[in-house]
């Protein structure tokens, strides 16, 4: 099990959370996502997943969603 762990601006609510959420999660082989919000800051996201996953691929993921990764 890998943990990779990203920085995410923007977001603002659990309405953002949710969508990062269901971004990250569609992502082969992701477990889960756990986000701490701050709301209008820089937000931390736990990514575990079964291998290392893409730093491109993460970023694809969080920019569909509506935010960037830091």
């Amino acid at each position: 099990m890998h943990t990779t762990t990203i920085t995410v601006s923007g977001m603002t609510c659990e309405h953002c959370e949710r969508a990062v959420k269901e971004e990250l999660s569609a992502l082969d082989g992701v477990r889960s996502v756990d986000v701490d919000l701050v709301a209008g800051g820089d937000s931390t996201v736990r990514i575990a997943s079964d291998a290392e996953l893409s730093a491109v691929a993460i970023e694809a993921a969080v920019d569909e969603a509506g935010y960037e990764v830091r």
